[in-house]
């Protein structure tokens, strides 16, 4: 990320800051990634960031998985989750391993108490619905299509708008998300060839500072358990701060595909990664130009990684089945593709209007045992053709 400041900072760090009144130190909290070494910001607090009056374990959170199953492709319907509830509590898992955890969210209405991840990055996709981002560091609205990046410990909460319901994509990294290493020079500077730019990234919009005495409830989820942090003051008493580390939102509408006479590979897609997964964004884009090209993807096999498909909205011309909301996955080890008849009826085609985001995972994703309840459990032989 680029270096952003918002509100009032000393001119050096690491010196007094004082408050109007001259007698009192606004209080420095230094946070940052990978020791010392990595990405950091730096905030400056009316009251102790570590002013805190009471604490309690509430629950475990990591998901129960499945016993062990034969190796087949799996399909789910989201749209078919009940629950519902503010941004923590309507969260449901579907899939996981030792790296990120994967679910879907109906936000109904706003959480209440405040809330942050100490295992890693968030990533939460807006399939429909707007609302706000509100954090320590500022506040971002957000509206479908948007990516919000939180980084690990940041204290937020989402509003949704009114009545409407937010249908979010979630993953819970327990690693930093970022831009692609490959897209970026060695300053750490977007290059030309990236499919966006640092003018596509959202920041923080506004900061508003709270400065009021109180007890107010953190829900800090870490070590496999979520335990509630009652502070002395405000969560959000931050006056300003700078940094290369602060929440950002990226909407996948600004996401510049990349083409080519013939069918481009899943990495021209990427968007961000993680340690071992990447995100990517299919976004409606022109077809191949190459006069014999074949449109659809070609069957292939994930040799090193496990493929996970969350459909947004549009046609998706190589599955049949699929709906908004529909989760795929196919593992690595086996080969899928194309559903039958769909390679030929792409031949021709000019364009797609699909919308999906896409996650691949290097070590295998584990199905979590409540996500059978809204499985196709016919997927894996929907490739079957009859023949008489």
């Amino acid at each position: 990320m680029y270096y952003r400041q918002m509100g009032k900072v000393p001119h050096k760090r690491h010196t007094m800051f004082k408050k109007e009144d001259g007698a009192l130190l606004y209080r420095e909290q230094v946070m940052g990634t990978r020791g010392f070494s990595g990405t950091q910001s730096i905030l400056y607090h009316q009251y102790m960031p570590t002013e805190v009056m009471n604490t309690e374990l509430m629950s475990k959170y990591l998901p129960e998985y499945e016993e062990q199953q034969s190796l087949k492709h799996r399909h789910f319907f989201t749209s078919n989750v009940l629950t519902k509830g503010d941004a923590l509590k309507a969260r449901e898992y579907i899939l996981g391993n030792q790296d990120l955890l994967i679910g879907t969210a109906n936000v109904t209405e706003p959480m209440n108490s405040f809330y942050r991840n100490g295992d890693g990055d968030e990533m939460l996709y807006i399939h429909y619905g707007s609302g706000k981002l509100e954090t320590m560091f500022g506040t971002i609205t957000y509206r479908p299509g948007d990516y919000l990046i939180i980084p690990i410990g940041t204290i937020y909460r989402i509003i949704p708008n009114g009545n409407e319901i937010t249908k979010m994509l979630f993953v819970e990294s327990f690693s930093q998300i970022t831009t692609p290493r490959r897209y970026r020079n060695e300053y750490g500077q977007l290059l030309e060839h990236s499919p966006f730019c640092e003018r596509d990234i959202r920041g923080p919009e506004t900061l508003m500072t709270f400065d009021e005495k109180g007890e107010y409830e953190v829900l800090t989820k870490s070590r496999g358990i979520i335990s509630a942090h009652i502070l002395g003051h405000h969560p959000f008493d931050v006056v300003g701060w700078d940094g290369y580390l602060y929440p950002w939102a990226f909407n996948i509408e600004d996401f510049e595909p990349i083409t080519g006479r013939v069918h481009q590979p899943p990495p021209v897609h990427q968007t961000f990664e993680g340690n071992n997964f990447v995100v990517c964004s299919f976004v409606p884009r022109l077809y191949d130009y190459h006069p014999e090209s074949i449109p659809a993807p070609y069957y292939h096999s994930n040799v090193n990684s496990d493929e996970l498909l969350y459909y947004v909205e549009g046609n998706f011309m190589s599955r049949k089945g699929v709906k908004e909301g529909s989760i795929t996955l196919h593992p690595a080890g086996i080969p899928h593709g194309p559903h039958p008849g769909k390679m030929e009826a792409s031949i021709g085609k000019k364009e797609t209007l699909e919308l999906a985001v896409m996650i691949d995972t290097f070590h295998p994703l584990k199905i979590v045992k409540t996500a059978q309840d809204i499985e196709d459990s016919e997927y894996m032989y929907s490739w079957f053709e009859k023949r008489d």
